[in-house]
C-alpha cells in the first residue's frame, strides 16, 4: 500500500514521514492554503526529500505549482492539464486520453471533509490514491471498501493544522495493521 502525508511544511516533518515508513510526501504551493510553502522553500525541501521519500508538489492549477515542478519526483494538481509526471486530483472520473502517473479522489478538494465514495472508484486498481478525511479511524474501511493503490492523509494527522508525529504514526499503524 502505497502511503503520502501531504501538506509538510519543513524537513523534521519529511525525516518523521520516513522514520514512520510513508511513501511519499506533498508539498502544497497553492497560496490560498494553510499549508502552503512559498517556492523557494518547497524547492529547498524536494531537494531534501530527494533520494529519500518521493515528493509530490500540489496545487489547484499547474499556475500554482509551475514555477517548482522540476524539482518535484510529481506534480499534483486539480487541473485536466498534460504535463509530465502528472497526479490528476478529482472528484470526477478522469478524463479519457489524458496521460497521468496516479489518480487521487479528493472529493474534498483539500479541505479534508470524508464523504462516500462513488461506485466507480474500484475500476480504477493500479492508479488510484483515495484522499479526503482519512484519518486512522476510518482508513482501514477505506481501504477494504475500495482497494486503492494508495492513500493520501493530511489534516488527519494534524492538530489545529501542524502536523502531529503521533498521529503521522498512529495513521501508518493503522494502515499496516490493516493489511496484515
Amino acid at each position: 500500500m502505497f502511503v503520502k502525508v501531504c501538506g509538510l511544511r519543513n524537513t523534521e516533518q519529511i525525516d518523521k514521514a520516513i522514520a514512520y515508513g510513508y511513501d511519499a510526501i506533498g508539498i502544497v504551493t497553492y497560496h490560498k492554503s494553510k499549508r502552503y510553502c512559498p517556492p523557494e522553500n518547497a524547492i529547498k525541501l524536494a531537494k531534501y526529500a530527494r533520494g529519500k521519500i518521493r515528493s509530490f508538489v500540489v496545487g489547484l492549477q499547474y499556475s500554482d505549482v509551475e514555477k517548482v515542478a522540476g524539482a518535484f519526483d510529481f506534480v499534483q494538481i486539480y487541473e485536466t492539464r498534460q504535463v509530465a509526471n502528472l497526479v490528476l486530483a478529482s472528484k470526477k472520473m478522469p478524463p479519457e486520453g489524458l496521460d497521468y502517473k496516479y489518480f487521487v479522489y479528493d472529493a474534498s478538494v483539500g479541505s479534508g471533509v470524508f464523504e462516500a465514495f462513488p461506485a466507480w472508484l474500484k475500476d480504477m486498481a493500479g492508479k488510484l490514491i483515495v484522499a479526503g478525511g482519512l484519518n486512522k479511524d476510518n482508513v482501514c474501511a477505506v481501504i477494504r471498501d475500495i482497494k486503492p493503490f494508495g492513500v493520501d492523509v493530511s489534516s488527519g494527522v494534524e492538530i489545529d493544522g501542524v502536523k502531529d508525529f503521533e498521529l503521522m504514526k498512529a495513521f501508518m499503524d493503522a494502515v499496516k495493521n490493516c493489511l496484515e
